[in-house]
């Protein structure tokens, strides 16, 4: 049987960094059990990882002290290893774009349904579930090892309003937004508001006139006023009894907001 440390080599000079238990024993020609003890020895190395039971990336020295190839680096090959449909989202989306206030702990990842977070090495991938991502606004950027599908910069700051328990709450989304507001073109920002929740609309108007973008929250204004059959409030979790309402997004401001400038 062919070396596995050969394998990987000859995988790596040709531009590869991932392939599967099956790829190798097919590859090796040796059996099942005989390939996974070669893999686990280079396993215990470090010179592979294994994100995902079945799927391996190889690590090249400059990333062994993560012990695993940084998270935008595999996704996208581990998503179509597994027939899902993906993008990255939230806060790593927002750091794709330039928004990067505070590096996220995690790589974020939105697909249909729930799925188990990723631990590999130092590297941490959390899945977000949202049924109807097919309609999210997506743009694709080129990473060292292919291409990734992250969610449009106007997308983006809809989905951190609609998503803010997984991006460190509202107050670290404001700041977020304070940067992201860079990337976003209004006409764009118009459409991607009619493929999510009208409250996220609501939501994020109020936190673009609280970060002094009015003019950005301006386009949103018609969208709302013919949408939003009723107040929402800027937490969902908190009651709206006694709270402050903003006609302008028919918000029930229940919760102060700070961004962090």
């Amino acid at each position: 049987m062919p070396s596995a440390a050969k394998y990987i080599l000859e995988l790596a000079s040709h531009g590869r960094h991932h392939f599967t238990t099956d790829q190798a024993v097919a590859s090796l020609g040796g059996s099942i059990p005989t390939v996974r003890a070669a893999l686990r020895r280079l396993k215990a190395k470090g010179e592979i990882a294994d994100p995902y039971r079945g799927f391996h990336v190889i690590v090249p020295p400059e990333y062994r002290r993560l012990g695993c190839l940084p998270a935008d680096e595999f996704v996208p090959q581990l998503m179509q290893h597994l027939g899902e449909t993906y993008y990255v989202a939230l806060l790593s989306a927002a750091e794709l774009h330039g928004a990067a206030h505070q590096r996220p702990q995690c790589f974020q990842v939105m697909v249909r349904a729930n799925r188990r977070a990723i631990a590999c090495g130092e590297v941490r991938v959390q899945f977000v579930a949202r049924k109807d991502l097919e309609r999210t606004p997506v743009v694709e950027k080129n990473t060292r090892r292919g291409t990734l599908r992250v969610a449009s910069p106007e997308a983006t700051a809809l989905e951190l309003v609609g998503y803010a328990d997984q991006c460190g709450g509202l107050d670290n989304v404001a700041s977020v937004l304070a940067e992201l507001v860079e990337a976003i073109e209004p006409t764009r920002l118009v459409g991607a508001a009619g493929l999510c929740p009208i409250a996220w609309v609501q939501r994020l108007g109020y936190l673009l006139d609280v970060g002094g973008h009015h003019e950005l929250g301006d386009v949103l204004v018609p969208h709302v006023k013919e949408h939003a059959h009723v107040v929402a409030p800027l937490v969902r979790a908190k009651t709206k009894t006694g709270a402050e309402r903003v006609e302008r997004w028919k918000l029930a401001v229940n919760a102060s907001v700070e961004p962090d400038l």
